[in-house]
């Protein structure tokens, strides 16, 4: 009987598919929150530095990602 279903091909893609749709946007929402979330500034209206660290991680992070995605199909998708 033939196999119609590569059961690990398959699974790579969901995998990959959910890192990356749900991975990538909520890295950058962690960025965001950093940033600007409740909390965020101090009393004298500052960002705290290590929320500003944080937040340039990610995205940086997410920058890095799409950009090597980029890459990757602009030469050749394999």
């Amino acid at each position: 009987m033939m196999q119609f279903i590569e059961w690990g091909a398959l699974a790579n893609i969901v995998g990959l598919g959910i890192l990356v749709g749900a991975g990538l946007p909520s890295l950058f929402a962690i960025g965001v929150r950093a940033l600007a979330g409740p909390g965020a500034r101090g009393a004298d209206g500052r960002v705290a530095p290590r929320r500003v660290v944080l937040a340039w991680t990610c995205f940086g992070i997410a920058a890095a990602a799409i950009g090597g995605a980029i890459m990757f199909l602009a030469a050749g998708g394999h």
